[in-house]
């Protein structure tokens, strides 16, 4: 099952959710995936007598050596990325012979309700905006840096992309869980 998410130019919503929902393979823009390791993880699982592997994609990855996958592009608009995920199915399904199935999650199923952790995060970041308003902060946004609430400068939060690093401690613990980067 290849599962394609969110993630135009940075893989943290494809590592975040590939890691809590137990994903084989994780494939993130940051790090260019070789779609044969892919199927040697597909291959390695099927020994052990795994009988389905999940592969979670990022819409921004490519393979080494090619391109990200646009799939509209209008002139005055941002390109539309997206079918990675229907071409690293067919890539598997060619190389291992695996019948491979593709699941894009929507707007709609992208989403889902508010667990206890955001609606605690929203509330402190709410009361975190109004202190900041208080103090004389201005030009500032709030973040949550565990375990507080801090202000950050808006010049620092914009202009950068904040890309997922292959040395964080969680790209780690998915390889230490087994979990390929393709």
């Amino acid at each position: 099952m290849v599962v394609e998410v969110m993630g135009h130019f940075a893989g943290w919503i494809a590592l975040h959710s590939g890691v809590a929902g137990s994903a084989d393979v994780i494939l993130i823009p940051e790090h260019p995936y070789d779609i044969h390791k892919v199927v040697e993880k597909i291959k390695e699982r099927e020994a052990r007598g795994n009988k389905f592997t999940i592969v979670m994609v990022a819409e921004g990855t490519y393979p080494i050596g090619g391109q990200v996958s646009v799939i509209d592009h209008e002139v005055g608009h941002a390109e539309r990325f997206g079918g990675v995920g229907e071409k690293v199915a067919a890539e598997i399904q060619s190389i291992s012979g695996k019948e491979t199935r593709v699941v894009v999650l929507g707007h709609l199923l992208r989403g889902g309700s508010p667990t206890s952790f955001d609606r605690l995060t929203a509330l402190r970041f709410g009361a975190a905006a109004v202190r900041g308003l208080e103090d004389g902060k201005a030009g500032v946004m709030v973040a949550l840096d565990p375990p507080h609430i801090k202000y950050v400068p808006i010049d620092e939060a914009i202009g950068r992309m904040k890309m997922v690093p292959m040395d964080s401690d969680i790209v780690i613990t998915a390889q230490d869980l087994g979990i390929s980067f393709g």
